[in-house]
């Protein structure tokens, strides 16, 4: 791979410790602390066995191992059996050992993962359930060369709110899906670089009464109408780029919701009278009668000029700059840039 990159690992001693072990003394610490989080998690050495794929022999010679060292230590075993049948015992030294190995482990499987990332033979995007076919269409280009280079492309699920925290933690390389932006404006975050796949605005579905909602509503007339609302992600951002940070108390909020599944049966049920906002993609599909858990309700158009709906994908402007062209992140993304829609 043409480029340089340097190595940084995370600077907790606990991970120092672990990597400066000799190699065979690590993967048997390690192997064991699996074991014990495996046996917290099943209590019983014999369910820990099947979960791990191994003798149930294997996995009571490692925890009397342990038994026998802690014993040695702190003069204290870390579980203790209770008859045959019955789910082992945790002391409170092996819960503190639990909680121990739980932070190690994660902390190791990141630094194994910043290492990866930064050598470009790991990259991660993260992705909201809509966006997962953009993704789909720009891994085509790339699959071939990922899988020629051992490049591991790792998916995961992401949340609206999230999007910019996980980008600048870095816990993400790439991010597919949508944020709020003025109407009409450029980019304007120039510490992130983004493919703009579309813009767009949000419609309501509703089942009150065309006497009391038509078939166009502006913004300001949503402060007179019951409203089916998310605690957080993309709807919540325009709520509050509208109204303000305490927007809650200048609406009539008839339901806060997690998902959006939920609301639209909700108002399926009439067990709420009032509307719920929803992308103007969502909009068009139930219109269309293609939403299953829509049918009998009513798709409003919310007319805004303030506000709309980027969807697109999004990078570290840093992170893209300083790796050559033929670098992996690069690479996925110059695939993402040849699927984009024509502006």
């Amino acid at each position: 791979m043409s480029g340089s990159s340097q190595l940084v690992l995370p600077t907790s001693t606990s991970l120092h410790r672990l990597l400066n072990m000799p190699g065979a003394l690590l993967d048997t610490t390690m192997d064991q602390l699996r074991t014990l989080l495996t046996v917290h998690e099943t209590r019983s050495a014999l369910r820990a066995a099947r979960a791990l794929g191994r003798e149930q022999s294997s996995v009571q010679k490692q925890l009397d191992t342990l038994n026998r060292n802690f014993q040695q230590l702190c003069g204290e075993p870390l579980v203790v059996k209770q008859g045959r049948g019955k789910d082992v015992l945790f002391t409170p030294t092996g819960e503190s050992l639990v909680e121990l190995a739980r932070d190690t482990l994660a902390e190791w499987l990141d630094g194994i993962h910043e290492c990866r990332r930064k050598l470009g033979t790991t990259v991660t995007v993260g992705t909201t359930r809509y966006m997962l076919d953009t993704l789909a269409k720009a891994w085509h280009h790339v699959a071939d060369e990922f899988r020629e280079r051992d490049v591991d492309l790792k998916v995961v699920h992401i949340r609206t709110k999230d999007i910019w925290t996980k980008l600048e933690t870095r816990e993400v390389d790439v991010v597919c899906g949508s944020v709020v932006t003025r109407a009409g404006a450029g980019w304007e975050r120039p510490e992130f670089d983004v493919i703009e796949w579309r813009r767009g605005g949000l419609a309501l579905l509703t089942n009150l009464p065309e006497t009391v909602v038509g078939d166009r509503v502006r913004v300001p007339h949503l402060r007179s109408l019951p409203l089916v609302v998310p605690g957080a992600g993309l709807i919540a951002e325009f709520l509050r780029g509208w109204f303000g940070p305490d927007y809650r108390q200048g609406l009539d909020i008839a339901a806060e919701i997690d998902e959006i599944q939920y609301g639209i049966s909700l108002l399926r049920s009439n067990l709420v009278q009032g509307a719920m906002i929803v992308t103007s993609g969502l909009g068009v599909v139930a219109s269309n009668n293609e939403l299953r858990e829509g049918g009998g309700l009513r798709v409003v158009e919310l007319s805004d000029d303030s506000l709309e709906r980027l969807v697109g994908v999004f990078a570290r402007t840093d992170e893209l700059s300083k790796h050559p062209a033929d670098h992996p992140l690069n690479l996925l993304w110059a695939a993402f840039r040849s699927e984009a829609p024509a502006q």
